[in-house]
């Protein structure tokens, strides 16, 4: 989004390059993919990462987490009054939310998930997990994607998804970082099934089978989330496809090397090498580039569908004027319309 395109009565993204360097120093898989955005939704997309890194960090670290998150709850109120507090993350998202016309819904969804983890809480089956990954991720899909201007619940609900793609394969990367510091992501009745006596593994964690069998189950379910979600992005702008299509394959490739590593992913931590990651990037620039298949139809997961239906209840904000690229993208696309109705007119008369 340009300067001149936000809104008269809203202040400028003064705090973007803080937000940047948070960014640069924060997830290095997502400050690369966001190197691929239009220079319009690269600012934008960096003030949504700057809020939710420091609303996580809030929490995660504070002595009361309820107190943190009431906090926050006040600071994301004085932000959609148009009046945000004088923190860095708060005067730079605050434009984006009336810029997007990002329902309230979203964060506080954001900072829910995050309070979950504040105090240890554990799922004990996969769509409880999901519910947990909607809140910390498939909240940030459905925001970047309003940041893109798609709105329809069929690009929302792959958005969403690959947000809960991306998490699933956090979790299974982060398996034995997260028992060492007393915490389990895995589903409990999975551990249950296959007889881990959880108490006695987190006291000593170590990649036993059992684990290794959980964690190739659960990037089975990311992978489902990834081939759900990349359907999706061909409703994007084709300015912000390779960007999207960039962290789809990159997280995705964390994954694959916790497969290499025979799913253990507890006594090494599978890291993308700079090179592989260079790699995917550039193939993201070429798909992107590409005209793919539209998004699917089929219905948001159940965990995800409240994040969507929030959307619905929010009026679409004014279009932002297009660029050139994707005027021209437009138009030919509008000629390739026209060409097909033209070509299968031709058959029905010659038949």
């Amino acid at each position: 989004m340009k300067r001149e395109d936000l809104p008269p009565a809203m202040p400028h993204y003064d705090a973007s390059a803080s937000c940047r360097e948070m960014l640069r120093g924060g997830s290095k898989s997502f400050f690369a993919a966001s190197r691929l955005l239009g220079r319009d939704y690269r600012e934008p997309a960096t003030a949504l990462y700057a809020f939710c890194r420091v609303a996580d960090d809030a929490i995660d670290f504070a002595d009361d987490p309820h107190q943190a998150l009431e906090q926050l709850c006040r600071r994301l109120d004085a932000i959609y009054a148009g009046h945000p507090e004088q923190h860095t993350a708060d005067r730079a998202f605050a434009p984006v939310v009336a810029q997007y016309a990002i329902p309230r819904a979203l964060p506080q969804a954001l900072l829910e998930g995050f309070a979950w983890d504040a105090v240890g809480r554990r799922y004990d089956t996969l769509d409880d997990l999901l519910d947990y990954a909607a809140r910390v991720a498939g909240t940030v899909g459905a925001m970047m994607a309003l940041i893109m201007g798609a709105r329809s619940p069929r690009t929302l609900a792959r958005a969403c998804e690959l947000g809960l793609a991306m998490q699933l394969t956090n979790i299974a990367r982060d398996v034995g970082e997260d028992a060492r510091n007393g915490r389990v992501y895995l589903p409990l009745d999975w551990l249950r099934e296959a007889g881990v006596d959880l108490d006695a593994w987190l006291a000593d964690p170590q990649p036993l089978p059992a684990i290794r069998d959980i964690t190739r189950r659960l990037l089975e379910e990311a992978d489902v989330c990834y081939q759900r979600a990349e359907s999706g992005i061909a409703d994007l702008p084709r300015s912000c496809r390779p960007a999207m299509m960039a962290a789809r394959l990159v997280y995705a490739e964390i994954g694959r090397e916790v497969e290499r590593r025979q799913f253990d992913s507890v006594s090494q931590r599978a890291v993308v090498s700079g090179q592989r990651k260079l790699a995917l990037l550039v193939r993201a620039m070429r798909a992107g580039a590409l005209a793919p298949q539209r998004a699917h139809s089929h219905p948001a997961l159940p965990a995800v569908r409240f994040l969507v239906e929030s959307v619905l209840d929010v009026p679409n904000p004014e279009r932002r004027p297009q660029s050139f690229v994707d005027r021209t993208v437009g138009i030919v696309q509008m000629f390739e319309r026209v060409a097909e109705r033209d070509r299968r007119q031709r058959t029905l008369l010659a038949g």
